[in-house]
């Protein structure tokens, strides 16, 4: 007895042939009945596509449309001329009033917390397509104590520069012409907000009537990235000669993003013709003669934007003073040496016993210098205060003789020449 395999079963990824009727041997003996139904064939099942062919049908939705470039945005990175885009359409927020400020200003596509900035100011960026915010601050210049007060209040609608949608913003402050690390100032950093509200003073010590004259005070406002370089977001700039002196001026003035070129930048050189000068700073002085002891007291007060010595752009100055003619050790004396800084503040007191007769025919000379560990220290610049100088110096060696017992203060610019000729650097 033989008994027949199994057909293999049929794979369900290939199609499905009916059987043919000379693969059945039983039609033949079937009934006539039966054998009217033989020449029909059963109905076509379904066919049946594998997994990985079904997936590649259809896949491909049409054709691939262009991806705009970065460059499209910004056609002046372009190395070849071309044709900028059209500009983007831009939304004209209606003057609304809260709390008695007028607000108003435009921005590209959506709406942002910058309804409260001012219109007044809202075209004053260079960027057209961009709108950078305003920054609100006031100046009060102090010419009794030769101070420039910068009070910094808010920003509103500022740019955002984080992938958040927001931005870390400071402000930082520079006066121009001859802008370096010794002049610049700096505010707090506020976190993740487009409308910093910082109420932060800064102040300018050092600064004369002559410069309110020729300065010009820069405050940039930019966003601290901690993992690359921080990103400029827009600037403003004052002419410190349109401040008066003891009046406290508000300002409220759109960010804009300023060109540099080399003309502009020669004629600011040529209108601060004291900048080669005071590129090595200035030095706050006092004289005070005791007439009960017969003395001369002399005050190291301050210095203020000293030339960068180091090469991490600072400096780590001392001041060291003598009374000329010689008159031995009691005659030399220096301060405090205050580390990584460029407008150190010493507030010290230094006393010479010598008779008011003689101290008309005294010179004092001052000198600033950078301490160098292991190494001779750099000379920043000096000062000669006596009866041979003249200027200011002499004005105030002058007021000092005069007024006895009288504390009197001046700024000084530091210069090459104040270097003590029989004193070399220890």
């Amino acid at each position: 007895m033989s008994v027949s395999k199994p057909p293999p079963p049929l794979s369900t990824s290939h199609l499905v042939i009916p059987p043919s009727s000379s693969s059945c041997p039983s039609s033949s003996v079937s009934s006539p009945s039966a054998t009217s139904h033989s020449t029909t064939l059963p109905p076509a099942s379904p066919v049946k596509i594998s997994m990985q062919e079904h997936f590649a049908i259809n896949v491909c939705p049409g054709p691939i449309l262009p991806i705009p470039q970065i460059s499209d945005f910004f056609p002046r990175f372009h190395d070849y001329p071309c044709t900028p885009p059209p500009p983007r359409e831009k939304k004209i927020l209606k003057e609304e009033t809260f709390n008695g400020e007028t607000g108003g200003g435009y921005k590209d596509g959506e709406k942002g917390e910058s309804n409260n900035g001012d219109m007044e100011e809202a075209l004053d960026s260079d960027d057209d397509d961009t709108y950078l915010g305003t920054l609100e601050f006031s100046l009060l210049f102090d010419q009794e104590n030769n101070c420039l007060h910068c009070t910094i209040h808010k920003a509103k609608g500022l740019k955002a520069m984080d992938s958040n949608g927001l931005a870390d913003p400071y402000v930082k402050l520079h006066l121009l012409p001859g802008a370096s690390k010794a002049n610049k100032l700096r505010t707090k950093t506020l976190k993740n907000t487009l409308n910093p509200v910082w109420n932060e003073t800064l102040v300018y010590h050092g600064i004369t009537a002559a410069d309110m004259t020729t300065k010009t005070l820069r405050l940039c406002v930019c966003d601290m990235d901690r993992l690359g370089r921080n990103e400029f977001i827009g600037e403003v700039r004052v002419a410190l000669k349109k401040l008066k002196e003891g009046e406290s001026k508000r300002y409220n003035m759109g960010l804009e993003r300023i060109a540099q070129n080399k003309e502009s930048n020669n004629q600011a050189m040529d209108q601060g013709a004291l900048v080669g000068e005071e590129e090595r700073g200035r030095i706050l002085v006092s004289l005070c003669y005791n007439t009960e002891k017969n003395c001369l007291l002399v005050g190291i007060i301050r210095c203020a934007h000293l030339a960068a010595m180091d090469s991490n752009g600072y400096s780590d100055p001392f001041v060291k003073i003598v009374l000329q003619p010689d008159m031995g050790k009691k005659s030399k004396y220096k301060t405090a040496v205050k580390k990584k800084t460029l407008n150190p503040e010493f507030n010290e007191e230094f006393s010479y016993d010598v008779p008011l007769d003689q101290l008309a025919k005294k010179t004092l000379e001052i000198s600033v210098w950078d301490y160098d560990l292991g190494m001779s220290n750099d000379f920043i610049g000096g000062v000669e205060l006596g009866i041979n100088a003249s200027g200011q110096r002499l004005k105030h060696w002058f007021e000092c003789l005069k007024n006895k017992g009288k504390k009197v203060e001046f700024w000084h610019t530091l210069t090459q020449q104040g270097a003590p000729s029989s004193d070399k650097p220890d």
